[in-house]
């Protein structure tokens, strides 16, 4: 197919993506109003019934507190919908990317000594080139991923950080010592909605992916089941001047 099909076929499939997309939020948009005056309606009963006096009375009250709590999930789940299906335009700046995960783990380094004890160790390549980031979509992705290989530690552990330079890419490799996951699990985890967790909507390592990718990178998972799993995230690197 000459070049200038493959682009017209290419924009055309971004096209109804982005409309998809759009029409996905605005749908989420409308389900919200309605959701927001069932959570109104049931806090009233509720507080209606704050001292129940019958068996009745304590058996609507328990009712109530049932779908408060459906509610309270169907709304955390369009909040990660829409942050997953937003159209965002990035701002691509060029940033040390030592410097960016520096400042992550900063902020990241208080949840390793809440639980179990979990050991925070930095391997930086001190050579490592200049990558276009966005700062707010990147320190988010990556707070994600730490968040993600804490909840695979619960009895402690390591959690490696390690940049590496790869010639015109540079790589983050994130490696925990957790309880690791099998090959349907590694394979289906960037799905939008698949989720191992308790109530977990599915959107958040997928959102995660979707950053790395609008940043024209990509990102890998190796895993062993009682072992512990390796993030790799590939960025491409700003050509350096000679």
């Amino acid at each position: 197919m000459p070049t200038s099909q493959t682009n017209a076929a290419v924009q055309k499939l971004m096209d109804q993506y982005t409309e998809i997309a759009r029409l996905a939020g605005a749908l989420a948009h409308e389900i919200k109003n309605p959701l927001s005056t069932i959570r109104l309606n049931m806090q009233l009963l509720a507080e209606e019934l704050d001292q129940p006096e019958t068996p009745a009375q304590r058996r609507a009250l328990k009712r109530i507190e049932v779908v408060q709590q459906e509610c309270q999930r169907l709304q955390d789940l369009l909040d990660d919908f829409l942050q997953y299906a937003k159209l965002r335009r990035l701002d691509l700046q060029p940033r040390d990317l030592n410097a960016e995960l520096a400042a992550v783990l900063d902020f990241f380094e208080p949840e390793t000594n809440s639980g179990a004890e979990i050991q925070l160790i930095r391997h930086f390549d001190a050579n490592l080139p200049t990558v276009m980031l966005d700062r707010e979509a990147f320190r988010g992705a990556m707070l994600n991923l730490l968040l993600n290989a804490k909840q695979a530690m619960p009895h402690g552990g390591d959690l490696i950080v390690q940049t590496r330079g790869l010639g015109d890419s540079v790589a983050v490799y994130l490696i925990d010592t957790g309880i690791g996951m099998d090959d349907r699990t590694a394979a289906q985890m960037f799905d939008a909605f698949f989720s191992t967790k308790p109530g977990g909507s599915g959107l958040g390592l997928p959102t995660t992916a979707k950053i790395i990718e609008a940043h024209g990178g990509q990102i890998a998972v190796e895993s062993e089941l009682g072992r512990g799993t390796r993030m790799t995230i590939q960025l491409p690197a700003v050509a350096r001047l000679s």
